[in-house]
């Protein structure tokens, strides 16, 4: 049996596909926006289909809801000293109509410049290391973030597409402490630090609500959706939801 599962606002749809007869069949169930994953099951149980079917196909705005409504994870962002103001000062870009507007609003970082961090490091556009990283700062990076209230940490640091040991290390400690730890050189290995570093802290706040989420669906084989079309694990969209945002 192969199943095809959409959240919507209002309905969740399901379309389950039987290969042995060639026949469809399609269900809809109110949504349960507060608690979404009780839609499912319960429509599951309605359809008489077991949660560990070998093919689940699932579409989800969790993670998209989550950053539209600014109900993430409170997010730290951590990058290489010197440069922990990346996100506030953003670029330049804007709309031709406020070219020149002295008075334009932009919307405020998931991280603010409150809950933005900075560790020792540095690494070339080549990849080389001219500073290695401070390992001695890190127990004093995680007490600073578990005093801004951090859930989530987002790091961030130069060329690290090049050279991620740096940040794959820093990763491992803050992981270690408890933290939801979003790398850069995992989510968008690439340069450009601001979209880098933008892509990361979204990951970093969306991610924890998708991670529990799919939790509670406990569906061995499941796919899901990502905002390109294709399909990725349970264990991938949990780990880096962004992917998953329309």
């Amino acid at each position: 049996m192969h199943l095809g599962i959409d959240i919507g606002g209002t309905f969740t749809d399901f379309v389950a596909f039987d290969p042995a007869t060639g026949q469809f069949r399609t269900f809809k169930r109110l949504s349960t926006p507060a608690a979404p994953a009780q839609a499912v099951l319960a429509g599951l149980d309605e359809l008489g289909i077991a949660a560990a079917s070998p093919r689940i196909i699932h579409g989800s705005t969790v993670a998209t809801n989550a950053l539209l409504e600014r109900k993430g994870a409170t997010v730290g962002f951590i990058a290489t000293r010197g440069f922990k103001d990346l996100l506030t000062i953003g670029r330049q870009n804007r709309a031709a109509a406020a070219l020149y507007d002295f008075f334009g609003d932009r919307p405020p970082p998931l991280a603010p410049p409150q809950r933005c961090f900075e560790i020792t490091e540095r690494v070339d556009c080549q990849g080389r290391v001219l500073e290695p990283l401070a390992v001695a700062e890190i127990p004093g990076l995680i007490a600073a973030l578990r005093a801004a209230g951090v859930e989530a940490a987002a790091i961030c640091l130069l060329f690290s597409f090049l050279h991620p040991d740096h940040e794959q290390q820093l990763a491992a400690a803050l992981r270690a402490a408890g933290f939801f730890v979003s790398a850069s050189s995992d989510i968008l290995p690439t340069f450009r630090e601001y979209e880098r570093g933008s892509a990361t802290t979204i990951n970093a706040y969306v991610s924890p609500a998708m991670a529990a989420y799919l939790g509670q669906l406990a569906m061995p084989g499941l796919r899901v959706m990502q905002s390109n079309g294709g399909m990725i694990g349970a264990a991938t969209a949990a780990a880096q939801a962004v992917r998953c945002i329309l």
